[in-house]
């Protein structure tokens, strides 16, 4: 069912968490009650005024009762629904239920989350006892104290007189070893308790990094008032993975350095005349385009220039940073979406590509993006530079000649784009036309 036919679904389901009668709603509205219950029924399509005056009485942005759940929701519900190779679920009708049952689907999708959190961490954790050559070397040693202790212990339990001096040699291997081994295993258990608590709560050093950034909002003020930030990263990853703790003083470090260079007073004052246009506030202030799409995705939730979200890949595509908008959703896990500027970027190198994209099969909002591709480090003779792209994005406005937007995907395996040249697998959406690669 098309998303715009769905506003009476959450009209009703609106009215119903508020505890208003579906008499009183249309008292309020200027319309009969039974013109109401037609619309709360799909059967009768709103929008102008009479959307305008139901959203006012409901309390809500008339966006909300038009557009629905955001498309990161949806796509985890499809993905949750074909996790399962058993499962019925309707894929084509996500968008429905997201929409007439809002909290049960952010339910179902947190649910969703947390047992591929934990499937995640069974095989991160089964790895390690296969691969780890700390953990192998730490159990060989242990295994090979306790055969010493043995074979002491059992040489003083043999029958007949043993010569003082070597029995006095013995107790003194078996006290030794004894407290090797109780070394050891502390070590274990220490290395497996701080190791464990990254994999359990984020699976990758880089999720989470990615955790502490999300729940700062992206946004330091201790490092726009010029704190260290390794004072600012020993702060908030105390209870990060080591790797993690590195990974989150590299990125603090990058972010300093861009506050510094770029203050927050006199960005916020250009933003306000130029909006989030990264090359031309870079003109102003004479910098780079990444580093002004970096500061862009790093200022406060109030700034004039509204949401922005980035994506940084290195060389090989790989994601090594990502902000999402609730119109763009970046995956945590597998690929991303090849027709992304972000990667053709790389190919490219210093050029600046804007384009306008939306989600295939969806009709969210449009998003307005950039992307370059830049040298990650100092140049060095003889060397190819080894390049980083970044895709920043913000909410679009209609353009004046009605420029269309590009379709691109999340992920070719929720992707509803017909006969797409780039896809690496068919889609689970179930559409014959999609398989043809």
């Amino acid at each position: 069912m098309p998303r715009d036919t769905l506003t009476g679904s959450r009209i009703r389901e609106r009215r119903t968490i508020l505890g208003l009668k579906q008499a009183d709603l249309a008292r309020q509205a200027g319309i009969s009650a039974s013109y109401l219950n037609l619309i709360e029924h799909n059967r009768r399509r709103i929008g102008g005024k009479l959307l305008l005056d139901i959203a006012q009485v409901l309390g809500v942005e008339p966006s909300m009762l038009t557009e629905g759940a955001e498309a990161a929701l949806i796509a985890t519900l499809r993905e949750a629904a074909s996790a399962s190779r058993s499962s019925t679920a309707e894929l084509d009708r996500a968008d429905e239920f997201a929409g007439r049952f809002p909290g049960w689907a952010r339910l179902l999708a947190e649910a969703r989350g947390r047992v591929e959190m934990l499937e995640r961490s069974v095989e991160t954790l089964s790895d390690r006892l296969a691969h780890d050559p700390h953990l192998a070397e730490t159990l060989h040693e242990m295994l090979s104290t306790v055969t010493a202790i043995r074979s002491a212990a059992s040489i003083l339990a043999e029958p007949g007189e043993i010569d003082p001096d070597w029995q006095r040699r013995f107790h003194r291997n078996i006290y030794e070893d004894s407290a090797r081994l109780a070394q050891s295993s502390r070590a274990l258990v220490s290395y497996l308790d701080s190791e464990g608590r990254g994999a359990t709560e984020s699976v990758t050093p880089l999720e989470e990094m990615t955790a502490v950034f999300a729940a700062a909002g992206y946004h330091f003020p201790a490092l726009e008032a010029g704190q260290p930030p390794e004072e600012v990263a020993a702060g908030l990853g105390r209870d990060l993975s080591d790797s993690a703790r590195a990974l989150l003083r590299r990125a603090l470090r990058r972010q300093a350095a861009d506050a510094a260079a770029l203050p927050l007073p006199a960005l916020l004052e250009a933003v306000a005349q130029l909006g989030a246009d990264p090359l031309a506030l870079a003109r102003r202030f004479d910098s780079d385009p990444a580093r002004m799409m970096r500061r862009l995705a790093a200022l406060p939730a109030d700034a004039p220039c509204g949401p922005v979200g980035l994506a940084i890949c290195d060389a090989s595509g790989a994601l090594t940073f990502g902000k999402p908008l609730p119109d763009f959703p970046i995956p945590r896990f597998g690929a991303d979406c090849p027709l992304w500027p972000l990667f053709p970027a790389l190919s490219r190198p210093m050029a600046v590509l804007a384009r306008r994209l939306r989600f295939a099969g969806r009709q969210g909002s449009v998003v307005q993006a950039y992307a370059v591709a830049q040298p990650a480090a100092l140049p060095e003779p003889n060397r190819d530079p080894i390049l980083e792209a970044h895709m920043m994005i913000s909410p679009a406005a209609a353009p004046a000649g009605g420029e269309p937007a590009e379709e691109v995907g999340v992920t070719c395996r929720i992707c509803a784009r017909l006969g797409c040249p780039a896809r690496r697998e068919p889609s689970l959406l179930g559409d014959a036309r999609q398989q043809e690669f």
